[in-house]
């Protein structure tokens, strides 16, 4: 029997049942979370206009979020690799939901930045922990619990910008702190999935933490090593969508700001498709054969898209997020698979590679939009899925080491 149909047969059982109610919960939790945050990306051209800043001060903001993020998820994904502190994510939230309400009641830019990293904190806290107890949810279908984990975080991420044309923009900054109810909400949530995952995990504690590596130690720091350039080029990339796009669409097409909110949701709802598909694929083809169509997959169209009409640049934009997207639950499975027990780590390493990553190339795309032109932003960055070639130094993953930690 293969790993899937053993999988599938175990969904029937009561305890499955359990665990894929558990997984649910926490990909609606990352949904929760990250409208939060994609919130407070959403009204940038708000922010701008309120503040009267530049673009490199926009791309500090996303910055403060994303550094903090970055720089503290390895750290609490090690130590919940050690001692589980399930209750942690509901914490996470508590941090979230202080960072809006200073956001929504912010009276300056240096305000606005403690907010941002408030948030920053808050995402660092949930990730790596949420991303474990998604692998202790997932019956042995890692790929797919990944990518649903995942696919609730890119939906959240996609719902943002329409709320913030439709409920922010209109009535204001302060408009902000409604939203803070849904921190609240995720907080009980994510309460009781601790409960289940403290018994769970105190039963299965002990077994892939003594595996031993798949790898020779060079050969595994190799592979770690292309898998974080990959979240490189994937995330910056992501960055210019996220925090320049919406400017794209005013300057590029004389769009209004709520229509060029509409158009970061179509790339943002894309997105969110292709990560479900990632994991899917991930397990029936192996996560290497996703990351190679991936992020080479929407090259073509990324070098195709800063000379294309609106109606164009919509269509490739979508493409390219519904390619582009299916990479990352494949690179966080692969590297949680090439260091066996090391499940808060790796996910704090890779999730706050991308936090820092994005958050770094925003700051500088930001000096260069404001050098160079927003249009230029775009130009330079369609480059950037070429170093998806570097797929070509991965290790296979068809040894028999590899095939029995999947059943872990």
């Amino acid at each position: 029997m293969t790993v899937i149909d053993s999988s599938r047969a175990a969904l029937r059982s009561p305890v499955a049942s359990a665990s894929l109610a558990v997984l649910l919960a926490v990909s609606f939790c990352h949904l929760l979370n990250d409208v939060m945050q994609s919130l407070f990306v959403a009204i940038y051209p708000m922010l701008k206009e309120d503040y009267h800043l530049n673009f490199w001060q926009i791309g500090l903001l996303t910055m403060a979020f994303q550094i903090t993020a970055s720089l503290l998820q390895p750290f609490i994904g090690h130590y919940t690799d050690k001692r589980s502190v399930p209750y942690s994510t509901s914490i996470g939230m508590g941090s979230t939901f202080a960072g809006l309400i200073l956001l929504a009641y912010a009276n300056s830019y240096a305000g606005l930045l403690v907010g941002a990293a408030c948030v920053g904190i808050g995402s660092a806290i949930f990730h790596p922990e949420s991303s474990r107890i998604a692998r202790l949810a997932s019956g042995g279908r890692h790929g797919f619990a990944q990518s649903l984990f995942q696919l609730g975080g890119n939906f959240g991420t996609a719902i943002g910008p329409l709320l913030a044309a439709f409920i922010v923009i209109p009535h204001g900054q302060m408009s902000i702190a409604w939203f803070a109810a849904i921190a609240l909400v995720a907080m009980v949530i994510l309460w009781k999935v601790g409960q289940w995952a403290t018994e769970v995990g105190a039963k299965r504690r002990g077994g892939v933490q003594s595996a031993t590596l798949i790898h020779s130690r060079g050969r595994t720091a190799v592979a770690l090593t292309v898998l974080a350039v990959l979240v490189f080029s994937k995330n910056i990339y992501t960055a210019s969508f996220a925090s320049f796009y919406t400017f794209y669409a005013i300057h590029h097409f004389g769009m209004s700001v709520q229509a060029s909110q509409l158009m970061l949701f179509a790339f943002l709802g894309a997105s969110a498709v292709g990560t479900i598909l990632g994991g899917l694929f991930g397990d029936r083809f192996g996560p290497k054969m996703v990351i190679w169509f991936s992020i080479l997959g929407c090259l073509p169209f990324s070098l195709a898209l800063p000379y294309a009409d609106l109606t164009w640049t919509v269509i490739l934009s979508m493409l390219i997020g519904l390619i582009l997207s299916s990479a990352f639950p494949a690179i966080v499975v692969f590297a949680q698979e090439l260091v066996p027990g090391r499940v808060g780590m790796i996910a704090g390493i890779f999730f706050g590679a991308a936090f820092g990553m994005a958050g770094i190339a925003a700051a500088v795309l930001g000096l260069v939009a404001d050098a160079k032109g927003v249009d230029y932003v775009f130009e330079i960055c369609s480059y950037l899925p070429f170093l998806g070639l570097l797929t070509v130094f991965l290790p296979g993953t068809d040894r028999p080491e590899y095939d029995k930690l999947k059943t872990a």
